[in-house]
């Protein structure tokens, strides 16, 4: 009998590229799992906790993982997964990045302290694409000219050691 892999049972270097692999190309996607993992807090518990789930090898490069997003708030309130206010607010933060689960902007920015909002404000740049814009300067007839790459308007800070 085969047994399918699960995200339990992985490293969490292998989730954490699982997770990206499938995000990758969809901005929210990417982001909402960027914020996590650089935040450093939140995938172990969602991984031990089953709220992560593996495809298989999708591509043929590697394992998809995806995270149960829509399951996060009952595992918070029944208490399988757990964390300070602030990483509550960044699970909230990623969840509705990801997901479109509301949040209210005001609580969200008041709940959060300075590295968690230097983060959330990181995965809202990511997913409107700021890594990818370009600088276009137009020349002397008004024409527009390619330039170069811009940095992204808030860049995604050093992980967070706890």
């Amino acid at each position: 009998m085969l047994f399918e892999p699960r995200a339990a049972d992985l490293d969490p270097v292998d989730v954490e590229n699982a997770l990206l692999r499938a995000a990758l190309g969809d901005y929210s996607d990417e982001a909402a799992v960027l914020l996590l993992i650089t935040s450093g807090h939140w995938l172990p518990q969602l991984q031990s906790s089953g709220l992560i789930t593996l495809d298989g090898n999708v591509d043929g490069e590697g394992l998809w993982a995806h995270i149960a997003w829509p399951e996060l708030d009952g595992a918070m309130r029944i208490g399988t997964i757990t964390g300070t206010s602030s990483q509550r607010w960044v699970l909230r933060a990623a969840a509705s990045i990801a997901d479109g689960h509301p949040v209210d902007l005001g609580d969200l920015v008041t709940g959060l302290d300075r590295h968690a909002l230097t983060l959330v404000l990181a995965a809202m740049a990511h997913a409107a694409g700021s890594h990818e814009q370009h600088h276009t300067s137009r020349d002397a007839d008004g024409v527009p000219q390619p330039g170069h790459r811009l940095p992204p308007l808030v860049p995604w800070p050093q992980p967070h050691l706890q």
